[in-house]
């Protein structure tokens, strides 16, 4: 039997190509979508809120009790909110961290127990450059992607004995439907943050507008489950793997003044 391969969010952007690739190769793809009536494809496509905790452990384990396993989870679905930090609202950042963070931990520890006892399995996450960067107006994405990233890497060496390998994608500026899907908060003129934001979130979207093909992360997808030692982080995006060296390299000031010129 085919690698059986869970995917969050594939309505759109990442997940739907990574989806479509994976089927593409012969693999049993099972995606999820809040909207799963209205999405047409080749595979599997089932209706979750992954915020609903319950439901989700629900799924999954119909998932395994109809194929007897689940060989990789891809979490992908996510959302975004922007605003200067000083007034976004507090039950914005929550909403983002239960989607970014939290329902993709319940869902990890969902699938978990039927892959150790396997002692194989393999878990994805879509993070994001912003998970390394700090970008100005993004903080509490930004702060979910990184939080993520980071109990991933703890979760990695935890699994070690098992075979089970966590690995994180970090992808750059991709043309992907995110800007639909994303959530800036309201910033009126008389906001001492106003025309700062404004430039860039215009910014921000002409990049994306113009980013790379995600059929390059979809790609790398396919790599990394067919690699029997994968790297626990991965840089996909143009210049973004020299930005973060740069990071590590320069003064913290310095290199804020670089993003702020990238970004503005």
């Amino acid at each position: 039997m085919s690698k059986v391969i869970l995917i969050t969010g594939t309505s759109s952007g990442f997940g739907r190509t990574i989806a479509e690739k994976l089927h593409s190769e012969g693999y049993t793809v099972i995606g999820t979508s809040r909207n799963a009536e209205k999405i047409y494809s080749n595979y599997l496509t089932i209706k979750l809120d992954i915020n609903d905790y319950e439901a989700s452990k629900s799924e999954v384990n119909q998932i395994i009790k109809k194929y007897g396993k689940i060989d990789v989870l891809i979490n992908n679905a996510g959302i975004n909110i922007t605003g200067p930090t000083e007034t976004i609202k507090m039950d914005d950042v929550k909403r983002v961290f239960d989607t970014n963070f939290f329902s993709q931990l319940n869902l990890i520890q969902t699938v978990l127990p039927q892959m150790r006892s396997k002692k194989i399995g393999l878990i994805i996450n879509i993070t994001s450059i912003a998970g390394y960067l700090g970008l100005p107006f993004w903080s509490a994405y930004c702060a979910s992607k990184a939080s993520f990233r980071v109990i991933a890497e703890s979760l990695n060496i935890e699994l070690k004995k098992y075979n089970i390998n966590v690995v994180n994608i970090a992808p750059g500026d991709y043309k992907t439907e995110i800007l639909n899907n994303r959530r800036d908060s309201d910033n009126p003129s008389s906001s001492p943050y106003f025309q700062e934001y404004e430039n860039i979130i215009k910014s921000v979207n002409g990049k994306m507008n113009h980013g790379r093909d995600p059929i390059e992360v979809a790609n790398l997808v396919l790599k990394i489950i067919k690699e029997k030692k994968p790297k626990i982080n991965y840089l996909v995006g143009g210049f973004l793997e020299k930005k973060i060296t740069l990071k590590s390299l320069l003064p913290d000031k310095l290199f804020q003044k670089i993003i702020m010129k990238l970004y503005s």
